[in-house]
């Protein structure tokens, strides 16, 4: 983990990018289920922001490919102006989704704090969707489907954020546990040379090696590392509480295996915890997973945990 004590955490009660209602209940089930106190009993002080809540962008039109696009801009511009302030303070900071179309916002305000500290930032997408569409190449039109190509320059749809802002460049993606891509986002990611590593993989190569690879990448260059972590990235069976699930995703092992390697390598300068669908999930189930795991992310060892009842 980053050597910064202090944690920023910062509510996005956003679902209008995801094309269904219920992830705007994320952050109040990440909150019920403990994150907070999660944290600080690790030993960190945790400033909680409470939720944002822009009034959607009138100078943004409505868009039938990018759908939502006032509400969902507006949000980006919140968040990037949060995320950014809570890193320049020398906090971590940590999103609590909200579908994952704020990432648009997150990494956008770590991009342009690691570049006025002169260090590239690497990001490290966990999630069964590569989200590398642009408007004109979405099935769906919607926007959670877009941040990657957005943060790296490649969706440039609309006047959300600056034109010359910071951007990530799009071979410092890493993304693990891919198991859904359009065709065209396919072709896309190929072309930008992003790094995937799908479910095939990881079964073949292994969790462990594979991250230790990425986290040697981000060493050897000095940068910074965004973590953004979806709900589907973990097999259904784990997490159901999300709109898209996807069967065949990391399991409850592999998933804390990379988080006590993430905070082993104490390169992780900020997180994302996305698409969490409290209406989808049985009795707070994948909220609690999702604590558990930015706990260990956070330094919480196995040897920690109760034994919970059955």
């Amino acid at each position: 983990m980053s050597d910064a004590a202090d944690i920023t955490l910062i509510g996005v009660p956003l679902e209008e990018g995801s094309g269904r209602g219920g992830c705007g209940m994320g952050p109040a089930a990440l909150r019920i289920a403990g994150i907070a106190q999660a944290l600080s009993d690790l030993g960190y002080h945790v400033d909680d922001r409470g939720d944002l809540r822009p009034s959607p962008a009138a100078d943004l039109p409505e868009m039938d490919d990018a759908k939502h696009l006032p509400v969902v801009g507006a949000f980006t511009r919140a968040i990037e102006a949060e995320t950014y302030a809570a890193a320049h303070r020398g906090t971590v900071p940590v999103l609590l989704g909200g579908d994952h179309s704020l990432s648009m916002g997150s990494v956008s305000g770590m991009a342009r704090h690691a570049h006025e500290k002169g260090r590239p930032l690497f990001v490290l997408w966990l999630d069964a969707h590569a989200d590398f569409n642009a408007p004109e190449t979405s099935p769906s039109g919607n926007i959670h489907g877009m941040p990657v190509a957005y943060f790296c320059g490649q969706a440039e749809f609309a006047p959300i954020l600056d034109a010359t802002r910071p951007l990530v460049d799009p071979r410092h993606v890493y993304q693990v546990g891919i198991r859904s891509v359009d065709e065209d986002e396919r072709r896309a990611i190929r072309d930008n040379a992003v790094n995937v590593f799908d479910m095939r993989a990881i079964d073949e190569e292994g969790m462990g090696a594979i991250l230790k690879r990425i986290l040697a990448d981000v060493r050897q260059a000095n940068a910074l590392l965004h973590v953004s972590l979806d709900v589907d990235f973990l097999d259904p069976d784990v997490a159901p509480g999300v709109g898209t699930t996807v069967p065949g995703g990391a399991t409850f092992r592999e998933a804390h295996l990379i988080m006590e390697l993430l905070h082993d390598s104490d390169l992780v300068s900020s997180l994302d915890l996305v698409e969490l669908n409290p209406f989808l999930d049985d009795r707070g189930r994948s909220a609690r997973v999702m604590v558990d795991l930015a706990a260990s992310l956070f330094g919480k060892r196995i040897l920690d945990r109760p034994t919970r009842a059955a």
